[in-house]
């Protein structure tokens, strides 16, 4: 259960963090290479294009590699574990414990950062002489678009940066058009927490029920304003697909009173990848075609639930 704790700590300091903002650093007169509000409505300036970066952003990292401008990564974070290729850049720490001496050695001339960092670290890498350029990996799959655009213009690839951003679009609005008619959608739960501390999944207005729906299925959280699931309410649902980290799966369908759950008797609960379904990231579109392909092959009989 340690990815619990972790998601919705990420998740919590995430939202703290977008009301706080970060600190705005300075700017000049002079014609600068890439000039941007960000999520924080922050101005950003940067007078000259950045070859050397350092990504404390799994999201961003991910994009850097999608448009080819990888061999500019020389730090990243250790929460950067994708592609493989990752294994061989030097690391920095992770979100909550950055290692400020050897970020320093690496002599970026920029640091790109997403929701996850403090206000205090992002203070203290300015005050090393560090931009930091805030990047927030949005709540939605749609706004992966708008980091693949603005990565590609802090990277000099802004065109590889905008026709990503397309094809994202695309396959987007290609899921949606395909997507069945919501009576006929299966009713998929998605297990963030299970045990002793209670049951946890997916609320509504989440990119996980943004995932769930491009599948073509019904988020079993769609009717819930926070996390938390009462054990009445999911044997209520009684969800026609589970699905489950891999790593918790066996735990999960092993577990009373979850094996009264037809989808557990049933079989139908399904290992996923976490990297693929608990942040926004490119893999989102991964969990999107797993769990499509999912809905069509598992053998249910579709019932109204109340």
């Amino acid at each position: 259960m340690k990815k619990t704790a972790l998601f919705f700590a990420f998740l919590l300091l995430g939202a703290a963090l977008l009301f706080s903002g970060c600190h705005s650093p300075k700017t000049t007169t002079q014609e600068a290479f890439f000039t941007w509000e960000d999520s924080y409505h922050r101005h950003i300036q940067l007078d000259t294009a950045p070859q050397r970066i350092v990504s404390i952003s799994p999201a961003i990292t991910e994009v850097m590699f999608l448009v080819g401008a990888q061999d500019k990564l020389v730090g990243i974070s250790d929460f950067c574990k994708y592609p493989p290729e990752t294994e061989k850049i030097t690391k920095i720490g992770g979100m909550h414990n950055i290692n400020f001496e050897q970020l320093l050695s690496l002599h970026p001339d920029v640091v790109l950062i997403g929701s996850m960092i403090s206000q205090k670290d992002v203070d203290a890498i300015e005050k090393m002489g560090i931009p930091v350029v805030c990047i927030v990996e949005e709540s939605s799959l749609e706004g992966m678009a708008e980091m693949m655009e603005v990565v590609g213009r802090i990277t000099q690839h802004e065109e590889k940066g905008k026709a990503e951003a397309e094809k994202w679009k695309a396959k987007i609005a290609e899921r949606k058009a395909n997507a069945p008619d919501p009576e006929n959608r299966k009713c998929v739960y998605y297990v963030v927490g299970f045990g002793d501390g209670g049951d946890f999944t997916a609320p509504k207005k989440t990119h996980i029920q943004e995932i769930i729906e491009l599948a073509g299925a019904r988020n079993a959280g769609d009717s819930l304003t926070g996390w938390n699931i009462s054990r009445e309410y999911l044997f209520k649902i009684n969800p026609d697909i589970i699905l489950v980290r891999n790593e918790d799966k066996e735990a999960f369908q092993s577990r009373y009173p979850y094996t009264l759950l037809d989808a557990v008797k049933a079989g139908r609960v399904y290992g996923i990848e976490s990297g693929w379904i608990d942040v926004v990231s490119l893999r989102n579109m991964n969990a999107v075609d797993y769990i499509a392909e999912i809905c069509k092959t598992s053998r249910t009989t579709k019932t109204t639930k109340e």
